[in-house]
This record gives C-alpha cells, sequence and structure tokens, in this order.
C-alpha cells in the first residue's frame, strides 16, 4: 500500500501536531464555474488552472474533461467516461443537450448507472426532443446523446421533479444559461414540489450570479433573463464538504483550518452551526479565512439529509464520540449516493461498538445514532468506494485515538486527494 493510502491508522496522542490543515478547492462551487467559465469564455479557468491536477479532486477533472470534449469542434461521437461522478454526468448530460449538433457517448461505473438519472433525461426530451434531440439508454451504459441544431422554435422551459436530488435542477438550470447566450431569451427550470437538498439550487444561483447572469426566482421557478459580464473571473473557495473532516480533526489536535470561508454559499458550511451546536467555538488564526477550534463537544448533535446530505457521515464519525445520542433526520436521499451511504453509517457505528436506530418519521427516515459506552480496543471499515465513508472512518479514528483497518483508502481521490497528507501533518501514523 502506498504512502498515500494507508490501509491501517494509529494514534498516539502524544504525536498528534497543531498543523495547519488545508482542503482543496470545492469540487461542488467548482463544477459550476467550470461550465460557466466556459460558456462565457473565462476558459481555461484561472483558479482551477492555479491547482496542481495530483490535487483536484477526480470530480472536477471529470467535468473538465468533458468540457474539453464539447468545445471541440461538431464531427464525430465524442466519447465522455464520467468514472463514478454523479453531478458531473448530470451537468455534462446537459451540457451535451444543449451544444449545437453535439453528439456524445457517455459512460461510467455500474454504481453511476444504478444511480438514478431518469427525471433529468425525461425534463431534457420533453424540452429538447421536438427540435430534433435523441438520448438513448444503455443498460446502462452508453448513454449516447445527439443534440439539435436549434431549439429556438420550442417554449423556453425544463420541468422537472424536485425529489431525489437537486442536481438534475442545477443542471438545468446551467442548461438555461447556454440557451439564453445562444439565442438571447430567457429560460426557465420548473420545478414540481419540494426541491431535495435546496442549498446546492442556491449554490447554482449565486455561481450564475457572479459570471454575470441575471437569475429571477419565483415560487418553484428559476429563469434566466440576463447577462453582463463581471468585471473579474471569481475565484475558488475551498471545499466546505472536506473541511468538515478538517474541522474535527484540527479541533482533536489543536490545529488550525484554512480556506475556510464563513461566508460560503456551499450548504456544507452547516458544519460550523453544528459544531457550535455541541459546544464548539470558532476562534480566528491570524490569516485570513484561517481557524481553529475550541471546547468540550458536549451538546446534543440534530442535522438533516435535507440540507446538508454530504456532512451526514462526517456527522456520524462525531456522534460516536459525543456523550449523548445524535438524531439525523431525512436520511432516505443516502441510499443513491456513491453507495448506500446510509448503511454504510451504520456499519461505522457498529464496527465502533454504537447502535443505530432506523425508523420512519414526519421527516422521511429518522437514524438515531448511540456511542458505545466504552471504546474498542480498534475498530475495522470497508469504504465501500465511497470517499465520504472512507475519511468519515479516518476522522473517528483521529477523534477516538482507535486504530483502525481500513479497506479500500484511495477512494478518497473523488474529493480530496491530498487527505491522506493532511492527517500526516498531524501526526497520524499509518501503513
Amino acid at each position: 500500500m502506498s504512502h498515500a493510502s494507508p490501509s491501517r491508522l494509529t494514534v498516539d496522542p502524544s504525536a498528534l501536531s497543531a498543523s495547519l490543515l488545508t482542503p482543496p478547492v470545492s469540487k461542488s462551487d467548482a463544477q459550476r464555474a467550470l461550465v460557466l467559465g466556459h460558456l462565457t469564455g473565462a476558459w481555461p479557468l484561472p483558479s482551477v488552472q492555479a491547482e496542481a491536477d495530483e490535487d483536484l479532486p477526480a470530480d472536477v477533472r471529470v467535468l473538465r474533461r468533458g468540457v474539453e470534449a464539447l468545445r471541440l469542434p461538431p464531427g464525430p461521437v465524442r466519447d465522455v467516461d464520467c468514472a463514478d461522478g454523479g453531478a458531473p454526468f448530470r451537468i455534462l448530460v446537459t451540457q451535451a443537450a444543449v451544444t449545437p449538433g453535439a453528439r456524445v457517448r457517455f459512460t461510467g461505473t455500474p454504481r453511476l448507472g444504478e444511480r438514478p438519472h431518469g427525471p433529468l433525461f425525461t425534463s431534457l426530451k420533453q424540452a429538447l426532443a421536438p427540435t430534433g434531440l435523441t438520448l438513448t439508454e444503455g443498460t446502462p451504459w452508453p448513454v449516447e446523446l445527439h443534440a439539435p441544431q436549434d431549439t429556438s422554435k420550442v417554449p423556453p422551459v425544463f420541468r422537472v421533479p424536485g425529489a431525489q436530488s437537486s442536481q438534475y435542477a442545477s443542471s438545468l438550470l446551467l442548461g438555461c444559461a447556454e440557451r439564453f447566450l445562444r439565442e438571447q431569451r430567457a429560460w426557465s427550470v420548473e420545478i414540481e414540489g419540494a426541491l431535495t437538498s435546496a442549498g446546492y439550487m442556491d449554490l447554482t444561483v449565486a455561481w450564475l450570479r457572479r459570471f454575470g447572469f441575471t437569475v429571477e426566482q419565483s415560487e418553484g421557478r428559476y429563469a434566466v433573463t440576463a447577462y453582463q459580464a463581471p468585471a473579474s473571473v471569481p475565484s475558488l473557495p475551498g471545499d466546505w464538504s472536506s473541511l468538515g473532516y478538517l474541522v474535527l480533526i484540527a479541533w482533536r489536535t489543536g490545529g488550525t483550518v484554512e480556506r475556510a470561508e464563513p461566508e460560503s454559499a456551499h450548504p456544507d458550511q452547516a458544519i460550523l452551526r453544528l459544531v457550535a451546536d455541541v459546544g464548539l467555538r470558532m476562534v480566528p488564526a491570524g490569516a485570513a479565512n484561517t481557524w481553529r477550534f475550541e471546547g468540550d463537544a458536549t451538546g446534543e448533535l440534530r442535522a438533516t439529509g435535507k440540507e446538508c446530505p454530504d456532512l451526514l457521515p462526517t456527522l456520524a464519525a462525531l456522534a460516536c464520540v459525543l456523550p449523548r445520542p445524535t438524531t439525523l433526520t431525512d436520511v432516505g436521499i443516502l441510499r443513491v449516493k456513491e453507495s448506500d451511504r446510509l448503511e454504510g453509517i451504520r456499519a461505522l457505528v457498529a464496527a465502533y461498538g454504537g447502535t443505530t436506530e432506523l425508523t420512519a418519521g414526519p421527516d422521511g427516515e429518522q437514524l438515531r445514532i448511540v456511542p458505545p459506552a466504552t471504546k474498542p480496543a480498534s475498530f475495522a471499515m470497508d469504504s465501500r468506494g465511497d470517499h465520504r465513508l472512507a475519511m468519515s472512518a479516518a476522522t473517528l479514528c483521529v477523534l477516538s485515538g482507535v486504530p483502525l483497518e481500513l479497506t479500500g483508502p484511495e477512494c478518497v481521490e473523488k474529493s480530496f486527494p491530498g487527505f491522506w497528507r493532511q492527517l500526516a501533518r498531524s501526526g497520524v501514523r499509518y501503513s
């Protein structure tokens, strides 16, 4: 096993060091910015170019390759491998559908093929099939898409259900930006029912506005109605999903985190409020957007998948070392992530000696996590190929000081390629 991919992690409390911890660029922000940079002529995007390729989350590299394929002159079918990237795949499908004459053959992992994409496909077909769009699904791969040359004669609206994933609506709204620039008429997304993980749609809107688009919002409707080039290309923030792990590790080790923008529109910025709820204080540590965390984690932790689904595995790690049970609501959405993340969380808690109780309630499925009465001597966890489960297990190892045997650690490349290097900075030993 290479230095970057540990299988066994051990923590000697006396060896932990108070280090400066650095997250990667936010993949959610970078994916939106890359598309908008492509549409508005800010390509290649300076903030992405400034990052070493090996430090870029795999999902960002996937989306960049896909955009590069769409930027080629019309011609033969372009092959785009989305690996296991749900957001890159969904964003690129819409961008392919609105790129005149594009012919793209998408492939991905079996798990990506199992995840739900039907509502997005249906929305694109309903809006664009009258103009000649064809979208053919394999079992599950390939997905082959041939885009029309002209959509100016169809109603400028995409309609999509809000359930399952906000990525459908975000993908379509980025498609509206392309259509507005090309046709100079407003395009809109109409959402049927409540929107799951609405914070990610808010993030999409924020990025459209940073790049100069006017987005008008009303109940269940988002419309791109104008564009004026901004004075400068927006820069990328640190990734709040990754900062969730680092905040807890910095608290445990007495270290600090950087690239942490408290005013970020990212839904996982909620980690600041949630750790404050259990008793941790965020304290400035000198440089801008650099912080340390102090206090005793003794409060009650409650969080919802409606707000920050990607934080829930991280919070489950924290739950295992709190003195009180934790309640996570609306956890059903976790079943359709890179793995069945709900069962992954339950496996992590069980491996550490805690218990979980899953019930149906008014806010959907609810998971109650009860920490163990005494810490185990060690614990083992299979990442299931899921980057968030791997990093959450490692975070629990640091928080508890209990050795961890981790299967499949290399999957962190998807969102945080430098994660194991950050742990090494904090004095964590691995082999």
